[in-house]
């Protein structure tokens, strides 16, 4: 378990350098008390580990940029991956204080390290945009948007790809969570796709993964029942981690098919890996809010249960 006493640690994810884990998180003061307040306060927390079960906490991997820099007020959710040069690439959120809207004006980075300990930013402003033709905005004229977040990168065929939470224009809030989609040829410059599915019954797929299990590549995610359609809600119940299987790793994925993590319905944000024995576990924290003040930590590993 990852606990820290003077700090709440809720989302997660993974780097394996075929020694360690690396875990970056998501953190924030418990003195804040109120849990509401976290996500203007969060920074990316690191720690290592040969087993997933016990920690070592090394220094933040990344803050929030100097004030007026378009990543100046917090930081969320993200990846990392590594290229054919060796270099750690961590794709992260972003929030800023210049354009007035906070929270709902999420943007993406990037951040490169050698060694997965220190890591230096890339470029001055954000990788790729929401375009209103395929995304839900908050503002058009801005390119602001309540929902485009949490890239998880990886490379296929020599392609580099980013999988991002957003909406679709032309679904019911609730039902219009997608997988925004992005492609690179060097994990720096980055050129908007269309979604790579379409909307079935979740409002938002958040801290997504990709993951090959066996013959399956996993597209893994999170969306709390809050942000679930009533007929989604109607057929599973209150579940918050979900998967969906498909062909190759971009699909196609058919979001009506998904279903969740049953032995754990609160588990939330969970990371899934693969131990050293071959064995695919979660980890993450549970989202029990507005109770949740007591289990913002990261909890010991929880097998992937045969579907």
């Amino acid at each position: 378990m990852l606990q820290d006493p003077e700090h709440w640690i809720w989302d997660s994810w993974i780097a394996d350098d075929g020694e360690r884990y690396h875990l970056f998180f998501l953190k924030a003061p418990a003195a804040l008390k109120d849990p509401t307040l976290r996500h203007e306060a969060a920074v990316i927390g690191h720690a290592s580990s040969t087993n997933l079960t016990h920690w070592d906490v090394h220094e933040d991997a990344l803050r929030p940029g100097p004030e007026g820099a378009w990543d100046d007020l917090a930081l969320w959710t993200g990846s990392v991956a590594r290229g054919e040069d060796g270099v750690w690439r961590m794709y992260y959120t972003a929030i800023n204080t210049g354009r007035g809207f906070t929270l709902r004006d999420q943007r993406i980075g990037l951040a490169e390290s050698d060694d997965l300990m220190r890591w230096r930013r890339v470029g001055d402003g954000p990788l790729v945009s929401p375009d209103p033709r395929w995304y839900r905005t908050h503002d058009p004229e801005t390119g602001a948007s309540e929902t485009w977040r949490d890239p998880f990168v990886f490379v296929h065929d020599g392609v580099w790809h980013m999988f991002i939470t957003a909406r679709a224009t032309t679904a019911p809030r609730l039902s219009d969570g997608v997988v925004g989609h992005a492609t690179s040829p060097d994990g720096r410059v980055w050129e908007l796709q269309p979604p790579l599915t379409t909307p079935a019954g979740f409002g938002q797929l958040e801290v997504m993964q990709l993951r090959h299990v066996g013959d399956e590549w996993l597209l893994v995610f999170t969306c709390h029942p809050d942000e679930q359609s009533e007929s989604q809600l109607l057929s599973f119940g209150n579940f918050s981690t979900w998967m969906v299987a498909g062909e190759s790793p971009l699909g196609p994925f058919d979001l009506s098919r998904a279903k969740p993590f049953m032995t754990d319905p609160k588990l939330f944000a969970a990371p899934l890996v693969q131990t050293r024995d071959g064995e695919w576990v979660f980890i993450g924290f549970r989202n029990t809010e507005p109770e949740g003040v007591l289990n913002f930590h990261i909890i010991d590993p929880l097998p992937l249960v045969p579907r």
